[in-house]
């Protein structure tokens, strides 16, 4: 070999050497860094998973604070009020704040955290890991302009945060590190992010497990045999849970605008919505649609056991509910409603209720959040393996028969469902030229 090729060989050698070193700094940047929002946000979800669970013991033992529903409004209304939070935008803020680049107030960790504990407390529909996506990226946030760090490093941060958060809460790490990549823009995931939010996510896990927050895992009963006729079946409800979900989106929307119609003061249409709340839960005879509804989920698949209309009741208390201006997530309450129809379609069809209870979870959370690979890693950590072919199907079809509606607006869909072409058009447009084939 002569001197000019070892030169070469030399020159590419040390090339490689120095850019493999800048790789594995920026790794190990990053792995530190998550580490410690992921602590951060984990011990902070943390103590909000733990306060909630008390809250929820004491309305359980407590009826009558039900009847501070409206009071404990008034108060979340003031809190967003003083704060100079005029327009709550939820999750949206956290999504758009990455796809825009504008800014998550730091307040906001504090005032979901404290009026999403009052909605639970007084027996309000609402989940908790839409409050949790809010506190994570609130916190990844502030993070972020602490470190002085550039706009696309602080969007890193900021789904770090939300992973974090989403895995302390619900205990599935897996799905939490994927999720705040898949919810940003449909079609694509931010894979740059993977790293941070993995090491999120299994920090804040194991810190809320080390806590005592145990994390959610269901034993589903009768998992059938995969064969054709239940793959039929499995068809089936998925196409039911796609509609199911669409109309879930239709409620929550509908019932903002009507909220928006006829009353205008943020003050009396929280006490209207709470009083609706009270009036509705005594007419149910019932407290199984305030809070979460949990209980509904366990008694579907522990018990295979729900009335036909539950997932309908839970459906409206929750738009009821969050429309109002009272605070907390629509997830839980998506996986209720489908936990809910699905263990009644099981009823129907012949399939074990317990395992149609939980397809049904996942094909409702699919088709309202548009994340797939999600919806498939969640059911993992919730339900096991065995069952896995049916519950591909049900993803796989609610996902492209629930369209482009969507719980969060700011979500961007970047590639069609239906063909292979980016479309880049914001949750809520079903045009239809999407769907014109030119074969």
């Amino acid at each position: 070999m002569d001197n000019a090729k070892i030169c070469k060989l030399k020159h590419d050698t040390l090339h490689e050497i120095k850019h493999l070193i800048i790789k594995m700094k920026s790794c190990i940047c990053w792995i530190l860094l998550s580490c410690g929002v992921g602590l951060f946000v984990g011990a902070y979800s943390t103590a909000f998973a733990a306060v909630l669970k008390k809250s929820n013991a004491f309305r359980d033992s407590h009826p009558w604070i039900l009847f501070l529903l409206p009071a404990a409004g008034l108060i979340i209304v003031f809190l967003y009020r003083i704060c100079k939070v005029y327009k709550d935008r939820g999750t949206n803020l956290v999504i758009g704040s990455i796809n825009a680049g504008s800014e998550v107030p730091g307040t906001m960790s504090v005032l979901i955290f404290i009026s999403t504990i009052l909605t639970h407390l007084c027996g309000g529909s609402a989940g908790r890991e839409g409050a949790a996506l809010q506190m994570g990226g609130s916190l990844g946030n502030v993070i972020a302009r602490r470190l002085h760090m550039g706009e696309r490093s602080a969007k890193i941060l900021i789904m770090c945060g939300m992973s974090a958060a989403f895995a302390a809460v619900f205990g599935t790490p897996m799905a939490a590190a994927i999720f705040s990549m898949e919810v940003i823009s449909v079609g694509i995931i931010h894979y740059s992010a993977l790293v941070p939010c993995v090491f999120a996510s299994l920090v804040a896990s194991r810190f809320a497990v080390e806590m005592g927050i145990n994390p959610e895992a269901f034993e589903i009963i009768g998992i059938p045999a995969f064969n054709i006729i239940g793959s039929i079946k499995i068809f089936l409800l998925a196409l039911c849970c796609a509609a199911i979900s669409t109309l879930f989106v239709e409620a929550l929307h509908s019932t903002g605008k009507l909220y928006g119609k006829f009353i205008k003061n943020p003050y009396i249409k929280v006490v209207v919505g709470g009083i609706i709340i009270i009036a509705l839960t005594l007419i149910a005879g019932n407290r199984d649609y305030n809070g979460a509804g949990v209980g509904l989920i366990e008694r579907a698949i522990h018990e295979g056991e729900v009335r036909p209309w539950d997932f309908l009741m839970k459906m409206l208390f929750t738009a009821i509910t969050l429309q109002a201006g009272f605070k907390g997530g629509e997830i839980v309450p998506s996986f209720c409603i489908g936990a809910c129809f699905g263990c009644f379609f099981g009823e129907l069809s012949g399939i074990s209720p317990s395992f149609c209870a939980a397809i049904g979870m996942a094909a409702v959370f699919c088709g309202v959040t548009n994340c797939p690979i999600t919806t498939l890693l969640i059911s993992f950590e919730l339900f096991g393996f065995e069952g896995i072919p049916y519950f591909m199907i049900a993803i796989a079809i609610s996902y492209l028969l629930s369209g482009y509606k969507g719980l969060y607006s700011d979500q961007i869909i970047v590639y069609s469902k239906y063909r292979p072409r980016f479309i880049n058009r914001h949750v809520g447009d079903d045009s239809e030229d999407d769907l014109v084939d030119d074969y």
